[in-house]
């Protein structure tokens, strides 16, 4: 009867970590395309400082790639994140790259991922940032990284805000 005096319920913000140490930087500063123009979805990129990579949210490993470079997961909050390690290593086919989970994994935040020896992709002429994206950007209202920052895993990287 008096609708105007119920709350209106505000949609939950969903954030996601950071998922290796080093400085989060926009997917602008991502010198490839298909990541800074938003192709592949919005997100956010590190600039690692450490070989470790660890699950942003909990969820569902969905893909490790053979080459080991990159790892989807479905959050438990239906977010498709790719994690994409540096630029063009999938040329690496592997070297240097250790993977620890395979799909069907299910994963917490905070759970290691991937190990990458950044001095041999340095080494092998690799760009190390790494992007972080949502792949389903357009089932949320927005994605907004949250970089500038210097961060360690686990730090707040992403806000996923949903429709109403």
């Amino acid at each position: 009867m008096f609708g105007f005096l119920k709350k209106k319920k505000v949609p939950q913000t969903f954030v996601l970590g950071a998922m290796a140490k080093g400085k989060a930087v926009p997917l602008s500063e991502v010198n490839d395309p298909t990541f800074s123009e938003g192709m592949l979805g919005e997100g956010v990129a590190v600039i690692p400082e450490e070989g470790k990579f660890y699950a942003p949210c909990d969820g569902e490993i969905g893909m490790v790639f053979d080459t080991l470079h990159a790892v989807s997961l479905t959050s438990d909050f239906g977010a498709e994140v790719l994690i994409h390690v540096g630029l063009d290593t999938v040329k690496m086919n592997g070297d240097g790259f250790t993977g620890h989970v395979q799909a069907g994994d299910k994963v917490k935040k905070g759970d290691l991922l991937l190990e990458v020896d950044l001095e041999k992709v340095k080494a092998a002429g690799y760009d190390t940032i790494t992007p972080m994206l949502i792949c389903n950007t357009d089932e949320y209202e927005s994605v907004k990284g949250l970089s500038g920052k210097d961060v360690v895993p686990g730090d707040d990287i992403l806000a996923i805000m949903p429709k109403e």
